[in-house]
């Protein structure tokens, strides 16, 4: 069982957020898929399979803990990867989510992501309580696929020097039953924005890169007053954890509509393995 591993977001070789894809998924027995994520122990792998509803591929995602309908590294590192293999420009993936159009270019991407819904997140008190912080803006949850929530940093040096109880964090997650919620903490205006992301409860104690948060987070900021529709946002993450990544997003919408989202960056190929069981 052949699998690839890709840095993704990553402005060079063993930056961004690494990805494991098997290209040979039909190979792979279903009920090894979720052990193979937990012995690779990365944010996610991904097992390609044939498509089903007229897309070049179909793919299942998971963590090292479950599986997901939709995550935003593992769509674009696979879509560079296939494209390198196959000579294509564009690749449509089949994902729990819908169908995902990624335009291609030399050494990465931009998919155009599944348009989330947005509102208030009810439990913001607790969130903010468990982060130890009170949020510069309106606590949101956002669903474009996985379910991510947001709570604002004063400024971009507040992100980075921002320290994180894990535990707390993560009792939070499982006592309002968010297992497969996304947590981000960020701050920024017009193009410039920094996250972090942080998932306890799904193995993932801070991710170095999240495609799925970046489009909604670019939505958010535009109906904040953060950013302007349509601007490209460049979101740094993942430099914290000795993995610095670079996001591309851009929301098209107002306060209460969303009409079009992208998300972009590099992807490069770094190693290949095999698994013989």
């Amino acid at each position: 069982m052949k699998y690839v591993l890709l840095d993704v977001f990553a402005e060079r070789p063993l930056e961004g957020n690494p990805l494991a894809v098997f290209t040979s998924g039909e190979e792979v027995p279903p009920e090894l898929m979720q052990p193979l994520a937990r012995e690779l122990n990365l944010s996610e792998t991904v097992f390609v399979l044939p498509p089903e509803a007229g897309g070049d591929a179909r793919i299942r995602i998971f963590t090292p803990s479950s599986e997901l309908r939709f995550a935003g590294h593992p769509v674009l590192g696979t879509a560079v990867l296939l494209g390198q293999e196959r000579g294509l420009e564009r690749v449509r993936l089949e994902t729990g989510a819908g169908i995902v159009p990624i335009e291609l270019r030399p050494g990465g991407g931009t998919m155009q992501q599944p348009l989330p819904t947005a509102e208030p997140f009810v439990h913001a008190g607790a969130l903010q309580e468990a982060l130890g912080f009170s949020s510069a803006l309106p606590v949101d949850i956002y669903d474009n696929g996985l379910a991510q929530i947001y709570a604002a940093l004063p400024d971009q040096a507040a992100v980075a020097s921002y320290q994180p109880d894990m535990g707390s964090i993560a009792r939070f997650i499982h006592e309002y039953d968010l297992i497969g919620t996304n947590v981000s903490v960020f701050a920024g205006s017009g193009t410039s924005f920094k996250t972090r992301m942080f998932a306890p409860a799904e193995g993932i104690p801070e991710d170095p890169a999240t495609g799925s948060a970046a489009g909604p987070l670019a939505w958010h900021a535009v109906r904040h007053g953060l950013a302007a529709s349509g601007d490209e946002l460049t979101i740094s993450q993942g430099a914290e954890i000795g993995r610095p990544s670079t996001l591309l997003a851009r929301a098209v919408g107002d306060r209460d509509t969303v009409e079009l989202i992208e998300v972009g960056g590099s992807a490069s190929i770094v190693a290949e393995g095999r698994f013989s069981l």
